[in-house]
C-alpha cells in the first residue's frame, strides 16, 4: 500500500488541556502574584497525585532528572549502584551526578526489565542499592528484588518515568522499594511540560527533599545542605492540575489504539509485541515492537527506515546502551560479554506512534505499511534463493 495521506504521523503528541481552562488557571496565578516557591497551584497538585498515585509521601521536581538525583543523594548513598544499561541515560546520569559508581546488570528477554537472578553475583561490600527501572510501563520483578535487597541491607529506587498510574498485584507501582521516580516530561502520558516526582516511604525525608530542591535551604538565613533549584513551579503546577483531569479518557483511548495494533501486528512473521500489559497493569505509555531479523527478512534498523521513508516516526527506543557510553568504557560490568540480552535487544526493539488521538484507522494503516515491507523482503529473499537453486 502508498502511505499517501500526505502528513507526518508523530512518535507521540503532548497531552494537552483547553486553552479556556489553562486560562482561569493563569489568571488565577497572575493575580496571586505567586508563580513558584509552593504556591496553591503546588499544593493542590501534590494533594492529587498524592491520592492519584496512592503515595505515602510524595515530592514534585521541576523534571524526573533531578527528582532522581536529589532522591539518590536524600538517601545517602556510597559506593556501588546496581541498575540496567537499558534505560534513557538520565537513569545512570543521576548516578554520577552523586558520584556513585553504576554497576549493569542484564535484562530480561521478555519484559527488558533488569534481570533479578543477576542481581545477587553482583552485589559487593561497596554496593548500596539496586537503582531499576520499569521499562515501557513493564514493571519490574518487585517482589524477587525486594528479596535480594532485604538479604543485603540494600535500598531500592525505581526509575517509574514510564508507570504513571500502573498497579501491580493491586497495589500502586510506587508502593515499591523505597522510592519511585516519575517523569512528567511532555512526552508522558501524564505532563506538566518539564516535571517530575518523588514517591518515597520513609516520612522523614520530607524534609531533606524540600531542602535540597530549594538550594539545601532550611530558612531565609539557613542553609543545612548543598542543594539545586528543582522546584516544580506555579505554571507546571496549574499544567499538571489540568492534564489529570484528561488522563482516564487518555488511557481509554491508549487502550483502543493498542488493540488495533495488537490486531493487525499479531501474525506478521518476526513482530513480537513488548507492550503486552492492559488495565491497570498497564500505563499505556509506549507500544514497543522486537523486530527479529531472522523472521522479518529485514534489521529494526531497516523498518525503521521504511516507516520513516512513509512519513511515520518512529524510535530506536532505547538506543545505545547506557553501558555503551564512553565513560564506562572501563567498568567490567559494561563489558558485551556480561550483558548478552542488552546487546542482542537493542538493536531490535522500536516504538511505534502512539497517543490518545491517534486515528485508529491510521494505526492500522501503519501495521499494513509494516506488513508491505516484510512481504517484499520475503518475496525478495524466495526469488534470489530460486536463483541460486536454479
Amino acid at each position: 500500500m502508498k502511505w499517501n495521506t500526505g502528513k507526518t504521523i508523530h512518535l507521540t503528541r503532548p497531552l494537552l488541556p483547553s486553552v479556556d481552562r489553562m486560562t482561569e488557571r493563569l489568571q488565577t496565578i497572575w493575580q496571586s502574584g505567586w508563580i513558584t516557591n509552593n504556591g496553591s497551584q503546588h499544593g493542590q497538585l501534590e494533594r492529587e497525585l498524592r491520592h492519584y498515585l496512592g503515595a505515602e509521601h510524595i515530592a514534585l521536581f521541576n523534571n524526573g532528572t533531578l527528582a532522581l538525583l536529589l532522591g539518590l543523594k536524600a538517601l545517602d548513598l556510597t559506593g556501588e549502584i546496581i541498575t540496567t544499561p537499558f534505560t534513557f541515560p538520565a537513569t545512570v546520569q543521576a548516578i554520577d551526578w552523586n558520584g556513585l559508581t553504576p554497576v549493569f546488570c542484564d535484562i530480561e528477554p521478555e519484559t527488558l526489565t533488569i534481570d533479578p537472578t543477576k542481581i545477587e553475583a553482583l552485589v559487593t561490600e561497596q554496593t548500596s542499592a539496586i537503582l531499576a527501572v520499569h521499562v515501557y510501563g513493564n514493571p519490574c520483578k518487585v517482589e524477587e528484588i525486594q528479596k535480594i535487597a532485604d538479604k543485603y541491607g540494600l535500598k531500592v529506587i525505581y526509575d517509574g518515568a514510564h508507570t504513571f498510574g500502573t498497579k501491580w498485584e493491586g497495589r500502586p507501582i510506587g508502593n515499591y522499594g523505597d522510592m519511585t521516580m516519575f517523569s512528567f516530561h511532555a512526552t508522558k502520558l501524564f505532563n506538566t511540560i518539564e516535571g517530575g516526582a518523588l514517591v518515597f516511604k520513609d516520612g522523614q525525608l520530607a524534609g531533606k527533599l524540600a531542602s535540597l530542591k530549594n538550594f539545601g535551604l532550611s530558612g531565609p538565613e539557613e542553609v543545612v545542605l548543598s542543594g539545586l533549584n528543582a522546584k516544580l513551579n506555579e505554571v507546571q503546577a496549574a499544567m499538571g492540575l489540568e492534564v489529570l483531569k484528561l488522563v482516564k479518557e487518555e488511557r481509554r483511548k491508549r487502550a483502543q489504539v493498542k488493540q488495533q495494533y495488537d490486531r493487525f501486528l499479531a501474525d506478521i512473521p518476526g513482530v513480537r509485541i513488548l507492550t503486552s500489559l492492559e488495565g491497570e497493569q498497564s500505563s499505556y505509555q509506549y507500544y514497543v515492537i522486537e523486530i527479529d531479523e531472522a523472521l522479518f527478512g529485514a534489521s529494526r534498523n531497516d523498518v525503521h527506515e521504511w516507516l520513516n521513508e512513509h512519513a511515520i516516526m518512529t524510535r530506536k527506543y532505547f538506543s545505545p546502551l547506557c553501558s555503551d557510553f564512553p565513560w564506562y568504557a572501563h567498568l567490567p560490568s559494561a563489558q558485551r560479554e556480561e550483558l548478552p540480552q542488552a546487546n542482542r535487544l537493542v538493536s531490535r526493539v522500536l516504538a511505534l506512534p502512539y497517543y490518545g488521538e491517534l486515528e485508529l484507522d491510521v494505526a492500522k494503516a501503519i501495521c499494513e505499511v509494516i506488513r508491505q515491507f516484510q512481504s517484499t523482503v520475503s518475496r525478495a529473499a524466495q526469488l534470489r534463493l530460486e536463483g541460486e537453486l536454479g
